[in-house]
């Protein structure tokens, strides 16, 4: 970073702007949501300026400008629109020791305006370091769709109870409580429109100096990270990760999307692969349900989606034989990824109206795929962890009727930077793998259209 961010305070303060015109305007209307004394330094002001004078919000200095018109200041803007004139303003007041911003000189700011959020109290504020304002300003506008209206009045009300809160709950139980009122029923109620209600339901509970039932308790979330770009995460997931106590995570989630998690959030590693037995699934799920039992908030970040070859009905069954609550949040599985990478959808009307999620591993124990069974027409398979056996998957849908021109698109390390695309036929799947060395995570869709079938490619 080149700027450090922080919040400069405004109370009983005052903020110098230098300029009578359209420039000055737009700087005294940022100002203007704060509770700063504004000193409006020009010769005249334009009626938008002259405005707020009237109706005593700013004062007007129209006489002789020296260091002193700055020296009580915690900050100036200097918008006049002559450059002679705005660098004669900024050595006046860098004179006085103010911090100032010129606009449109970055040479001459001490700071810039970020675009800013505004749920007062809650304040986001996003800088580009005066890069990138227009960048600056598209993220503001997702950050603006991020946050409910309502979350400022709820931030404040619980800045009116911190002190009763203090006082009333051990400090070992504060952390839970508030994670109930942001989280909980309370935030709930908040954003319905029922803000008498939630206040009523804080209160209550500071009362009775309690923490309200299931605020407190472990909970177990089985999130999914998709298929390796961050920005695919759910809005959901993310609020899991931002929440959670300890993180564990495997060997397929980027790092990039941990960066998402709370910073003293606890991460740990329980990668899997295959022929490797260092986290055997019975450890992974012994481990989340006692971590949750300590009253902790747990996440299982798995690539992908959960309940898509994700091992969840074991860790579910481990929570649930705990008395532990346990919820699923999905993620954007690789098929639907593929599909994004080569431009096309996973089912066509009149061509493919039947869409197979099967597995290419299985337990050692169980037997084999009957890809045979797959081969209809009209179908899309999709193959997931089928690389190592993907000779023998093209070999039995070959003798199932799939024809040896059956088209196959190959999808490595979807939505990553690492992403390759690879299209061949059924025959030379085994092939086409090989000599791209592709070796690790990768999607293989077949296609067995209806056309493919009334042309006798596949048998029907």
């Amino acid at each position: 970073m080149k700027s450090f961010p922080m919040f400069l305070r405004t109370s009983d303060r005052t903020v110098v702007i230098v300029g009578g015109g359209e420039q000055a305007a737009q700087k005294a209307r940022l100002m203007l949501k704060t509770d700063a004394a504004l000193r409006l330094v020009a010769p005249s002001l334009d009626a938008e300026l002259a405005g707020a004078v009237s109706q005593g919000r700013a004062v007007h200095h129209d006489g002789p400008v020296t260091a002193d018109t700055f020296s009580d200041a915690a900050f100036a803007f200097v918008a006049t629109g002559c450059v002679g004139a705005d660098a004669a303003f900024h050595a006046l007041a860098k004179q006085a020791g103010v911090l100032v911003n010129v606009v449109d000189r970055p040479d001459l700011c001490d700071m810039t305006t970020p675009s800013i959020v505004d749920r007062d109290p809650v304040v986001v504020a996003i800088g580009t370091e005066g890069t990138a304002p227009v960048l600056a300003r598209a993220i503001k506008t997702r950050v603006e769709t991020l946050l409910p209206q309502g979350v400022g009045g709820l931030a404040a009300l619980a800045g009116r109870l911190r002190g009763a809160v203090a006082e009333r709950l051990p400090e070992s139980t504060r952390r839970a409580f508030w994670a109930w009122v942001f989280n909980g029923e309370p935030a709930r109620l908040h954003a319905s429109g029922s803000e008498k209600a939630a206040a009523e339901m804080v209160k209550s509970a500071i009362a009775e100096a309690r923490l309200p039932e299931g605020a407190g308790e472990g909970h177990i979330a089985l999130v999914g990270a998709g298929p390796g770009a961050r920005d695919l995460l759910t809005l959901r997931a993310v609020q899991r990760l931002q929440e959670a106590d300890i993180i564990f995570y495997d060997r397929l989630v980027d790092p990039g999307v941990l960066e998402l998690a709370r910073r003293d959030a606890e991460r740990v590693f329980v990668g899997k692969a295959v022929g490797a037995c260092a986290w055997p699934q019975e450890r992974i799920c012994a481990l989340i349900a006692a971590e949750a039992r300590k009253g902790r908030r747990v996440v299982r970040l798995k690539s992908g989606d959960p309940s898509i070859f994700g091992r969840a009905t074991e860790e579910l069954d481990a929570a649930r034989r705990s008395g532990i609550a346990v919820e699923i949040v999905p993620g954007v599985t690789a098929a639907s990824a593929a599909a994004s990478a080569i431009g096309r959808s996973l089912t066509e009307r009149g061509e493919t109206d039947t869409l197979i999620i099967a597995t290419g591993t299985c337990r050692p124990d169980d037997a084999g795929v009957d890809w045979a069974h797959h081969v209809r027409p009209g179908t899309t398979l999709a193959i997931y962890m089928g690389v190592r056996a993907a000779p023998q998957i093209a070999a039995d849908l070959q003798a199932g009727g799939a024809g040896p021109a059956t088209p196959v698109d190959i999808v490595a390390n979807a939505s990553t930077a690492a992403e390759r695309v690879m299209t061949c036929t059924l025959s030379s799947l085994g092939a086409t793998l090989a000599e791209n060395g592709v070796g690790g995570v990768a999607l293989i869709l077949v296609r067995l259209p209806k056309s493919l079938a009334a042309s006798a490619v596949i048998a029907a």
